[in-house]
């Protein structure tokens, strides 16, 4: 059995359902789906995504990507993406594994090689061809859900294993300058990172500015040069998906689903959130509940 098949066979013993499906591996994650899903906006936390069989895309602004079991997904920095799983059915069902990535290990091995180098041309979401070391280091990290006594002591040093193929292959330049502080790639992380911990809060443009280490103005470029929309729109976004699960986990009202992520009016909450999903909340929530393949985010 060859190392995708061994992943598809893991994988389908520990994602029996549909969905997103936590595990005891700290940042991995199963995804399954028993049909084609419709488009789905979503935030992507950095990581990688490898298909064990399937296909999906994602859409960030006017570019789309496909993957497959042929190619491996990464993304390098939290992006707001549309995804959409293109090939599933009951007999061969999508299967995935999302391995969040370790952000102080990458910054430990990055320093540990004297730093980034020349800035990369790699952009921070690109799908590559499949890279069979790569390819086995996940297949065994996802393996040791099997010995679950093993993960404490062997999931860290597969994990770095991961991180070191990634930082060899063609998207190991934009991971470099990601783990560098004052790289326009690592302000604009850091620049994610304060609106997704406070994004229910009121957006002050100068706060994330200052936090990222940049000018209002370099903010305002270089974050949508790499997240291809403006910090408020990517807020917002925010806003519109935590009230998507709390309605759904939680059976949160609308009305109720807007305030506690930050609106004030529910009329401008159910304009945005129509925007965004393509129909009215309540609408959008039902149509979820009869379906079992919501994935979410890979």
């Amino acid at each position: 059995m060859d190392r995708m098949a061994q992943l598809a066979e893991v994988i389908t013993r520990y994602a029996p359902a549909a969905g997103m499906h936590r595990t005891a591996v700290p940042r991995l994650s199963l995804f399954r789906a028993d049909e084609p899903t419709v488009p789905t906006p979503s935030v992507y936390d950095a990581s990688l995504c490898l298909i064990a069989q399937g296909a999906k895309s994602v859409a960030i602004a006017e570019q789309e990507l496909f993957y497959d079991a042929a190619h491996y997904l990464v993304v390098s920095v939290d992006l707001p993406l549309v995804g959409r799983v293109t090939e599933a059915s009951a007999d061969a069902p999508y299967l995935c594994c999302k391995i969040d990535l370790d952000l102080p290990a990458l910054v430990d091995m990055v320093i540990a090689e004297g730093g980034p180098g020349k800035p990369p041309p790699a952009p921070a979401l690109a799908v590559y061809p499949g890279d069979p070391d790569l390819i086995d280091a996940a297949c065994r990290l996802v393996r040791l859900l099997d010995r679950p006594e093993s993960i404490p002591a062997l999931a860290p040093l597969i994990e770095r294993e991961l991180l070191y193929r990634l930082l060899a292959g063609p998207h190991g330049g934009a991971l470099r300058h990601l783990a560098v502080a004052d790289s326009r790639l690592g302000q604009v992380s850091r620049a994610v990172a304060r609106i997704r911990d406070r994004f229910r809060d009121q957006l002050r443009i100068r706060d994330i500015a200052a936090a990222a280490g940049m000018s209002e103005s370099s903010l305002h470029e270089h974050f949508k040069a790499v997240t291809r929309t403006t910090p408020l729109e990517y807020q917002k976004q925010l806003r519109l998906q935590e009230a998507r699960r709390l309605m759904l986990a939680k059976g949160l009202s609308a009305g109720a689903a807007g305030f506690a992520v930050g609106y004030d009016s529910p009329s401008q909450f159910s304009r945005e959130y129509r925007r965004l999903f393509g129909a009215p909340p309540r609408q959008d929530v039902d149509r979820l509940s009869h379906q079992q393949n919501f994935l979410g985010a890979v």
